[in-house]
């Protein structure tokens, strides 16, 4: 274990940006967001940014290729660029998890070269609740707010950082930076790990169990009829997959720069009335069916398909941001999690 008293944890930013460009979450308009540092760049006390670090490593829109026509001729011309050394700092532990989440995605199988590259450029440092909100309920999906998981790990007191390294490139990068380090003993984090721990098992959701839900489970809640209700409000607004961090859905299109053809990819929304249309038709006709689709994707589905993990984090973003009120914690007090 080591520690930066905060007196100095803007030498360490710019030792940091030394090694690396580094972003870190900054207030703005709207809430925190994530900014590349630069000098007198303040870090955010906010609990979570807006919308979560996803971005970094599945960027919302990205060029994939571009195509050139010369007659019969087709020239593909590839516009990938290697990606650079970044880190990101202040991770909390539910988007921690999600990159567990979205590399099962991605880096299954065949892997995705350009999230690929990023991963393997990323150095994650994340940064331990002390005072989760009211819309948390990570762990009810086995995440401790107290412990995140990183390259890095930090908690933050009121006088210092602590920091503990949990893979090889964290452990290069704070050798990189130790001179503003010193050993330390666990002490202090182990209080704080025990104060944020408390807290948790105080918040409203924090009964909220996810037992009912997994492997196995499409044939009990595929015809509930509790979906009617439950979708009857949704505006299909698409708000709770854009801000949600393992929402992984996508489409690649074509479009003419007047110079040729660039072929990009997207984000997409399961909740859009547009998703999934092909040319034989629409197999989602309903908001009552889309609906479905991305709740039974993130409780069912996911999990089912990779080892029992579920595809939510429990961040509270679209507790919090939802204009209607509906949220995944809503659907699973319903068809079968309710808070004890």
């Amino acid at each position: 274990m080591l520690k930066c008293s905060l007196d100095k944890l803007s030498e360490l930013f710019k030792a940091l940006s030394e090694k690396a460009v580094l972003y870190l979450p900054v207030d703005g308009e709207g809430g925190a967001k994530y900014q590349k540092w630069s000098e007198g760049v303040q870090m955010s006390r906010a609990l979570n940014t807006v919308r979560s670090p996803k971005d970094f490593f599945f960027p919302q829109t990205e060029n994939l290729m571009g195509f050139k026509l010369s007659g019969k001729e087709i020239e593909l011309i590839d516009t990938r660029k290697e990606s650079e050394d970044f880190i990101i700092f202040g991770v909390r532990a539910c988007d921690a998890r999600s990159f567990d989440v979205l590399d099962r995605v991605f880096l299954q199988d065949t892997p995705d070269s350009y999230y690929a590259s990023r991963r393997e450029h990323g150095i994650i440092i994340s940064l331990a609740c002390t005072r989760p909100a009211e819309t948390c309920f990570c762990g009810t999906f086995g995440i401790d707010a107290a412990n995140p998981a990183g390259d890095i790990t930090t908690w933050m007191t009121q006088n210092e950082l602590f920091l503990q390294p949990n893979s090889k490139k964290g452990e290069v990068l704070l050798q990189a930076v130790d001179s503003l380090l010193v050993p330390c003993a666990e002490d202090a984090v182990e209080t704080q790990k025990q104060q944020t721990r408390e807290r948790m098992e105080k918040l409203p959701l924090a009964g909220l169990s996810a037992d009912a839900f997994g492997a196995g489970k499409t044939e009990q809640y595929f015809d509930a009829p509790e979906w009617d209700r439950l979708s009857e409000a949704c505006l299909g607004c698409g708000t709770c997959t854009v801000i949600c961090p393992t929402c992984q859905c996508y489409d690649i299109k074509d479009f003419d720069t007047g110079h040729g053809i660039c072929r990009f990819r997207c984000w997409d929304s399961c909740m859009y009335s547009e998703f999934t249309q092909m040319s034989a038709g629409q197999p989602r006709l309903t908001q009552k069916e889309r609906f479905r689709q991305r709740f039974m994707h993130k409780l069912v589905y996911y999990p089912e398909n990779n080892d029992g993990l579920f595809s939510c984090v429990g961040c509270g973003r679209c507790v919090a941001k939802c204009p209607i009120s509906m949220n995944i914690a809503k659907v699973m007090k319903t068809l079968g999690g309710e808070a004890k």
